[in-house]
């Protein structure tokens, strides 16, 4: 039997910001929850289970948040699943719902992932202590940043390129009313000169810590049919996994990665990524992974990645636009970074990006990562369903 062709009919966030103290978790996922349901003009008795996603629970402090969650998301007496794959979970959370209504366990999902980091503090939370490692390093960016430094020397790129990206994704971030960071007066050399926090990642090249929370509703071809808007059609979808660390890793580029990303391309019928997808929603917590990752997901040969951010290519006017919401770099809600990626790539192809929308887009990937770059998930959607 074929799988049922799967829809993104409904999308919501919340807006995201360093604390959003006007609400608790539930209030939070619920405000996204409620924004997508409207979107796909339903109500929660149309809603047949419900998968929630978010990043280790420790950055709260609370416990298996998820089952206390079920009223709030509409899910009483429903199936509810919870997903985890760190930083990636959010697109890990969206395709375990996506293959529910593929394989026609049900008709119409709710996903959400979210995260309230000002309940607690990732980074600290991610500086493992003495005795269990070396005192060298303090949060994501510290385990990062030898990564940046080889790809920089295997790929011969400039100092230069980490400063432009960030500089594009704040500036993309002012078109998006969502966005946590709004830096209206973000200029090439501000960024240029914050501090050096990670050699070589400098203060305004990362991602700040934000509260937020991403739903959307999936369903099938004939939810699709009822829908108010044109839906999103998941053309390609694919995770993978390799272990943090191994003899042989390549940090630069994940064969994880790779792999992934070559799956999708596999089911969309893609052969050529940097002329046939049309927006990259990509999970850049630290700037320079812009250039490494337009290798790993194939738009760019190896060494090459810098050059397309030098050149203007990854722009919102350039032929690849990459980030175009501001991405991570602008908003991290890590448990719904993911989700996020893949919710903008759906919204772009559905034409209701707002000022961000890229004019044409008519296929864009959404692309996560997460622990020690060892997990990874995608999904590539169009406006039209896939061929039969």
């Amino acid at each position: 039997m074929s799988k049922e062709p799967v829809a993104v009919v409904g999308i919501g966030q919340t807006r995201h910001a360093a604390a959003r103290r006007d609400v608790s978790i539930a209030g939070l996922v619920r405000e996204a929850a409620r924004r997508a349901l409207d979107d796909a003009g339903s109500t929660w008795a149309d809603v047949d289970a419900v998968v929630v996603g978010k990043a280790p629970d420790f950055f709260e402090g609370v416990m298996m948040p998820e089952l206390y969650l079920a009223d709030a998301l509409g899910a009483v007496g429903k199936p509810m699943l919870r997903v985890h794959t760190a930083g990636s979970v959010g697109g890990s959370t969206a395709l375990v719902a996506a293959q529910l209504v593929a394989a026609r366990v049900h008709r119409t999902v709710l996903t959400v992932a979210f995260e309230k980091q000002s309940e607690s503090n990732a980074m600290w939370g991610l500086s493992l202590p003495v005795p269990f490692q070396q005192p060298l390093l303090a949060g994501a960016g510290g385990f990062f940043a030898p990564h940046v430094r080889a790809y920089i020397r295997r790929a011969g790129a400039p100092a230069t390129t980490g400063t432009l990206v960030a500089y594009k994704d704040r500036r993309n971030a002012l078109r998006n009313p969502f966005a946590h960071l709004h830096e209206h007066d973000v200029t090439l050399e501000k960024v240029r000169s914050s501090p050096m926090l990670w050699d070589p990642i400098r203060y305004s090249e990362t991602c700040p810590s934000s509260d937020g929370a991403c739903a959307m509703v999936l369903t099938g071809r004939a939810g699709a049919a009822r829908s108010p808007r044109p839906p999103a059609w998941l053309l390609g979808g694919a995770m993978r996994s390799e272990p943090t660390l191994f003899a042989g890793k390549d940090f630069v580029s994940p064969r994880a990665g790779r792999d992934c990303a070559a799956d999708v391309y596999r089911q969309a019928g893609i052969t050529d990524p940097r002329r046939q997808i049309d927006a990259v929603e990509m999970y850049v917590p630290f700037s320079w992974y812009e250039p490494m990752w337009l290798e790993n997901l194939g738009f760019a040969e190896e060494g090459e990645g810098w050059k397309l951010t030098e050149a203007g290519v990854t722009e919102i006017g350039g032929d690849l636009p990459v980030n175009p919401s501001g991405g991570v770099l602008s908003s991290n809600p890590i448990g719904a970074s993911g989700m996020l990626r893949f919710a903008e790539a759906a919204m772009q192809v559905r034409g209701q990006a707002g000022d961000h929308q890229i004019e044409g887009a008519r296929t864009a990937l959404g692309h996560a990562y997460g622990g020690g770059a060892q997990f990874f998930s995608m999904w590539l959607v169009g406006d039209r369903p896939p061929a039969t």
